[in-house]
Order: C-alpha cells, then structure tokens, then sequence
C-alpha cells in the first residue's frame, strides 16, 4: 500500500468523529469490497462449470488476476490520482467494481467470466492503492485505530463469502452467491459522492489532503542494487503466494484429497480468513511492544512448513489444523506493511519502497494459482504444487534475518555505496 505524506487534521471535521461519521462508514465499506470478489469465486468453481465448461487454466488465470493487478496499479493510481483527485477516483474505482461484479456474474462462458474479473480487479487495484491515502486524509489523527479496523474488515470480508458462498449457491444459484456482494461496493461508492457534496458547497473546499505522493523514480531505481528492498518483498510475496493460491484452490485441494464437499471446502477458506483477522491484529501489536521481528518471523515461517506437511502426509487427519498453521505464515503481510513504515526515514523513500515492494511481489505471488493448476493438470497430483509452498517458505527464510536488521534502505545505500542518499 502506498505511503502518504503526513499532514494536520483537515478542516471543517472537528475534532475525534465530529463530522467524520461519513468518512468512517465510506472507509470500513470500502476495505470491505476489496476482498469480497476474491473469496468468493473459488468455492463456486464447480457450480459455475455446471453451466459452462471453465479450464483449471482460466481458474488459476482468475485466482493470479488480483495479484497482477495490484502489481500494476500499485504504480499506475498515484499517477492517475493527481489528475483525477483522491475522493473523485475513490468512487470511480469501487463504481467500477460494482460493474465487474455485477458482470461476473452474469457471464455466460469462460472468456466472458474471466475478462469481467480482470476489469473488476483492474478497477479494485486502484482501491487497494487508495485506502491508506483515505485513511491519512480524514483521520492522520486515528491511523492506527482505523489501521485496525479496516484490516479486519478485509479479513471479514474475506471469511464471509467463502463461508456463504455455496449455501446461497445451493438456496438460490451461483450468480446470485457471486453478484450479491455488489451490493457492499454499491454502497462503498455513496459516502464519496456525499464527500464530494459536501466539499464543493464549503465556502473553502480543503485540497485532496492525504493523496499519495509521487514515486520518486530516481530512489525507486536504486532498491533494484539493495539487499533490504529484495529482502522485504520475498517475505510479502510469501504471503501473497500462499494466500492467493489458497484462495485459488484449496476447495479442490481438499475435495480431491480428503473427500470435502464444496461447502466443507468453503468453510475451510472461511477459517483460514478468519484466522486472518487474528493476526492482523496481533502482529503488528508484537512487532510494537517488543520489537522483535525475527522470532516472530520464524514462528510464523515453521507454522507454514508444518502446515504444509500436514496437508501433504496426512490431509485428512484434523484438516483444520493445518489450515490454520498455513495462515500463520501469511503473518508476513502484516509485518511487512510495518516494516515498510520502519525500514526507511521518509516518507518519499517509504512511497518508492512500498511501490517496489508491492509491484515485484505481487507479480511473484501470481505465479503460484497458475503453477498450482499447471503441476495439476501435469502430474494428476496436488503434491508437487503444494510443494511449491515449501520452496517459498525455505526461500524466505534468509531474507527474514535480513529484514529484522534494524538498518533504514537510505543507511544501507550509503554503506554499499558511500555516497548520500
């Protein structure tokens, strides 16, 4: 997520929640629609291949597309927004997502399902990148509770659609269960009109205060020679890697392997969301109070390999568990999102990292839904896909002890290069 420039509370707003109850009902809608479309297409895979033939490559094509997305938006919206404003491409974006949405599920063969998900999470890209920047625009005085409080959101959203997909796929049908959560980003789109209302019939409307600063291109070409920078997005890959693929396949994983019904399969994906919301939570409060990165980063790293194992060896033997233990190793996203705060001493250098970070890691993460469905299709097993997991988890181990050096990307360029940053 891209790193915003601090400022003062904005005018007109008053103080605490004076005024922001808008601001603070559009940012909890918004996070919420930006997980939504992601968990809830994968449990319904087979209902949708009731109707139409879909290949596993198109399903691993829609499992990576939120991935490649972010990769590329993650560039592209600081750009766009300087032209368009914060709050004015705020409900273009989730407007736009309203559409993909409605449009996924309304296709009727799989070119059609899958062009609607790449203009969905085209259009959700830019949502993604916007968040922050809301969040410093209309409360730089409650960041870190409203930190919180989105984090959650998106976890929530990501546990309820895969919990309920296919029960509302069985009561009604899967367009139904898959375009019903446009009604969330429907919604998200309200509060910014009323925002953009409001703001042109102030007397002194308040600039687009929070936006996203500019990449500096200039300090984003020198992280491609730093250890720290590459460091840092191996470990958010390997929460995109396992979390998307996860998203992508686990119902048919568990179905093939342990006899799950769809429904079962969802309901896994559900636990693993809501596990999710747990360590959102706590990591960041671990990584404040005690500093220690590396322990934390281990823990989270060992539980993944266990859980991966589990899930190889014995998938059967209480599935939960080792659903749970592989969420652990995602514990890397929100250590990550910190560190991007703390491993750099502006806030222009933070942009150009979180850019960086968030472009090569996303584009990493995406190619673990195609590989799953491609060693499938190949091999007739799930084990060499799931060993995928392994390799990444053994790939992130040294840039864990990498990562935990308390040294800012700006100290080390100096120290390889000898010259300021």
């Amino acid at each position: 997520m891209t790193a915003t420039r601090p400022n003062t509370t904005p005018p007109n707003l008053g103080p605490r929640w004076r005024g922001r109850i808008t601001a603070l009902l559009g940012i909890l809608l918004y996070a919420f629609s930006l997980r939504s479309a992601v968990a809830s297409f994968s449990p319904l895979v087979e209902h949708v291949r009731a109707d139409f033939p879909i290949s596993t490559l198109v399903v691993g094509l829609i499992g990576a597309a939120p991935l490649a997305c972010y990769a590329i938006f993650g560039l592209l919206t600081p750009i766009i927004e300087r032209f368009v404003g914060l709050d004015r491409l705020a409900w273009m974006a989730m407007a736009a997502g309203t559409l993909g949405l409605v449009g996924r599920s309304l296709a009727n063969d799989e070119l059609t399902i899958l062009g609607s998900t790449l203009g969905l999470f085209a259009a959700l890209g830019v949502a993604n990148i916007l968040l922050p920047a809301l969040v410093k625009k209309y409360f730089p005085d409650r960041i870190g509770l409203l930190t919180a409080a989105f984090t959650v959101a998106m976890a929530l959203s990501t546990m309820l659609p895969a919990a309920l997909a296919v029960p509302v796929a069985d009561a009604a049908n899967w367009r139904f269960s898959m375009g019903m959560w446009a009604i969330f980003a429907a919604a998200a789109v309200i509060p910014w009109i009323i925002l953009i209302v409001r703001s042109r019939r102030a007397a002194h409307p308040s600039p687009a205060e929070g936006s996203p600063t500019p990449i500096d291109t200039r300090a984003f070409g020198r992280l491609w020679r730093l250890p720290l920078a590459w460091a840092l997005t191996l470990v958010f890959a390997t929460a995109g890697g396992i979390a998307y693929s996860t998203f992508a396949w686990i119902p048919a994983i568990l179905g093939d392997t342990v006899g799950f019904s769809p429904a079962a399969g969802g309901v896994m994906l559900a636990l693993f969301a809501l596990v999710a919301v747990v360590t959102s939570v706590l990591a960041p409060i671990i990584m404040t109070r005690s500093n220690r990165v590396l322990p934390l980063f281990l823990v989270s790293l060992a539980c993944g390999f266990i859980g991966v194992a589990g899930l190889i060896w014995v998938p059967a033997w209480n599935t939960w568990l080792w659903i749970v233990l592989l969420n652990l190793a995602t514990t890397t996203f929100p250590m990550t999102m910190m560190l991007l705060g703390m491993r750099v001493r502006s806030a222009e250098t933070a942009v150009a990292l979180s850019g960086f970070v968030q472009s090569i890691g996303y584009l990493i993460a995406a190619l673990f839904p195609i590989g799953f469905g491609i060693l499938h299709d190949l091999t007739g097993s799930w084990t060499p896909a799931l060993a995928l997991w392994m390799l990444l988890l053994a790939a992130a181990l040294p840039a864990g002890f990498v990562v935990a050096r308390p040294i800012t990307i700006e100290a080390q360029w100096e120290r390889h290069t000898g010259r300021q940053w």
